[in-house]
């Protein structure tokens, strides 16, 4: 039998997940990964801590998977984190997160540099503060000493793969968040690292998703169990490995991702970008292909938030039951989810959450109906500039913890106007991981047949009564953040003072 093991190194944990032919989980393990923020809109993490809780969850899971043999390995993780090795190879300091938000200054500083609808062609994006140059700017501008230091330049997940292979590299997918990727070519902008005055060797080679990009050394063979020489590959990053793991490998697929961020993504055949810059571009984990990206900061997170802070920590499903009284509209309160800034459709990262309407008339049961209304009305921003660039889905490919909720399920379905369908393949993206290196080590003839042959459709929420009212609040809801976007700004440069 074929085993293949996916790794996720995600903000919260490492996960290993193993897989058979048939798409059957034999062993999932995760460990948990601490961050820290050290100063106002920071956050960082140790990578040599990911590789001791990824390494435990390589052991532990190989020890639950009936002495099957691992035939190969594939990558993922959270994406734009910055990771600065030195000319031994050691970490010279923590790395900055996709969530970490210091980098404004530098972010202007590169529209500047290279013109904002120039960067945008290019790279498909804007200069945004969670992507990776901003980062190696800051580092450059704040610590000087570090950055003499540099010699390469990896992502979360490469760190992982260094350490098991003692090979640079990289995937495509991941290497399009850096915001040093000539996208529409899948190579390495050289116009940007010129411009920006970033040494094109400290950058690792790409790959596609399937490509091989090394082998199991003895040291990560000794500390993981693993065998050695067991071919790693490219992977991608948690995005795109995550749609691979619910089948979104083709056009006419899009997968919504309900977890601590929310995300909706849609595969292309050719390369397309929103010339606002509204939109990410960036290469799929699938070879040849692209795929268009909303990110809102806060989706399942904003519950937990709202759970552990505001709830009194009660069970999920008790808010669960309990928004399940509430009629669509939550008695006129609606909740902005933007409590760790936001990304699309508004690029700032100033922006703030807020529960707008309140009375004393509403009750725990309608803030968390609220709550997850906001989130579902933020996901239909998202989704209304994927319609505008020509992507019209009837049925959404729905992923993450917020959609075990039955309630969650039915809001987006009408918020979204569109049927909400989950899959078989729940693990999300260790999984798509792990078809990444079934495909590559021959197993599967594409990335569309290994979906097909172990993606199942579980369940499906259609549209109901909520339609039509859910389209005035979400008039609202848009109303809301121009409206008080100066008052957020001004907000934060308040409590940024102290």
């Amino acid at each position: 039998m074929s085993l293949y093991l996916g790794l996720d190194i995600s903000t919260t944990a490492a996960k290993a997940l193993v897989i058979d032919s048939g798409g059957r989980v034999i062993s999932s393990v995760s460990n948990a990964v601490e961050s820290s923020q050290p100063h106002p809109l920071w956050s960082e993490q140790d990578p040599r801590a990911w590789w001791s809780s990824m390494s435990r969850s390589i052991g532990a899971a190989l020890s639950a998977s009936d002495g099957g043999r691992v035939s190969a390995i594939g990558l993922t993780g959270q994406m734009h984190g910055l990771v600065i090795l030195d000319s031994a190879s050691q970490v010279i300091r923590p790395a900055i997160l996709w969530n970490d938000q210091r980098t404004g200054e530098q972010c202007e500083r590169i529209r500047q540099t290279i013109g904002r609808d120039r960067l945008i062609q290019l790279t498909g994006n804007e200069a945004l503060t969670g992507f990776t140059a901003p980062k190696l700017l800051w580092v450059r501008e704040n610590e000087p000493e570090a950055y003499a230091r540099i010699r390469q330049v990896l992502l979360p997940k490469d760190y992982i793969r260094f350490c098991l292979t003692g090979e640079y590299a990289t995937d495509l997918a991941g290497a399009s968040g850096t915001l040093l990727m000539d996208v529409a070519n899948r190579r390495w902008a050289q116009e940007m690292l010129e411009a920006l005055e970033i040494p094109p060797a400290w950058l690792p080679p790409t790959h596609e998703g399937t490509d091989q990009t090394g082998v199991v050394g003895p040291q990560a063979a000794r500390e993981t169990g693993l065998r050695e020489g067991t071919p790693v590959f490219a992977g991608g990053g948690d995005q795109s490995a995550q749609a691979v793991g619910v089948g979104a490998v083709t056009p006419d697929v899009v997968a919504l991702t309900l977890g601590t961020s929310g995300v909706v993504f849609a595969p292309c055949a050719k390369y397309t970008y929103d010339a606002n810059g509204r939109l990410h571009a960036f290469c799929h984990a699938v070879p040849g292909q692209w795929h268009l990206m909303g990110v809102m900061l806060s989706a399942a997170g904003a519950l937990q938030w709202y759970r552990d802070n505001v709830a009194g920590g009660v069970d999920f499903g008790v808010l669960d039951k309990e928004a399940s009284t509430v009629a669509p509209g939550a008695g006129g309160l609606v909740f902005l989810p933007y409590l760790s800034g936001e990304r699309t459709p508004y690029p700032d990262p100033t922006a703030r959450g807020a529960f707008v309407g309140l009375t004393t008339r509403h009750t725990r049961a309608h803030l968390t109906r609220a709550v997850m209304e906001g989130v579902a009305f933020g996901l239909r921003d998202n989704m209304e500039l994927m319609r505008q660039a020509g992507i019209t889905p009837r049925a959404v490919r729905a992923s993450g913890g917020g959609v075990r909720s039955p309630v969650w399920r039915q809001i987006l379905a009408d918020v979204l106007e569109a049927d909400i369908v989950t899959v078989s393949s729940a693990e999300g993206a260790a999984f798509g991981a792990a078809l990444l290196a079934a495909v590559g080590v021959g197993d599967f003839g594409s990335v569309a047949e290994a979906c097909a042959r172990t993606v199942r459709e579980t369940g499906r929420t259609e549209p109901g009564e909520g339609v039509e009212r859910y389209r005035e609040y979400h008039a609202r809801y848009r109303a809301l953040y121009p409206a008080l976007a100066a008052e957020f700004a001004a907000l934060s440069r308040l409590s940024d003072a102290g």
